[in-house]
């Protein structure tokens, strides 16, 4: 079994991720496919991010993380939200601000979050 880490794009932080959400091995990742596979990511508690994603279905494919460009990126983000919407459902709405910072990566959705909260 080859280790995570040995997939294009793929470090260290990505293995133990994988690791926690019971992803073993390279060939179980690649059994899986990208977007089974980050579902199970999110699902065990690693924070949606746009570029780690584009990072993963890029390695899976032996490309750069960043060799993903227009329609194609398109089509990518428009996979990645849908594997966030399902994978989080129950979080409220979030501040216009809020949502644009998570949509860019910066901060996550923070369930229960109310208006006066830190």
């Amino acid at each position: 079994m080859s280790p995570v880490s040995s997939i294009r794009n793929l470090g260290p932080a990505v293995e133990q991720a994988c690791t926690r959400a019971g992803i073993q091995s390279a060939e179980g990742l690649r059994a899986l496919g990208a977007d089974a596979a980050y579902t199970r990511l999110i699902s065990s508690g690693s924070r949606p991010h746009f570029i780690g994603y584009c990072a993963l279905v890029m390695g899976l494919q032996g490309r750069p993380w960043n060799d993903c460009q227009g329609a194609e990126k398109d089509a990518l983000r428009a996979r990645f939200d849908a594997i966030k919407a399902a994978a989080t459902p129950d979080h409220p709405p979030q501040s216009e601000i809020e949502r644009v910072l998570d949509e860019i990566g910066v901060v996550e959705k923070r369930p229960g979050k109310t208006k006066n909260a830190p």
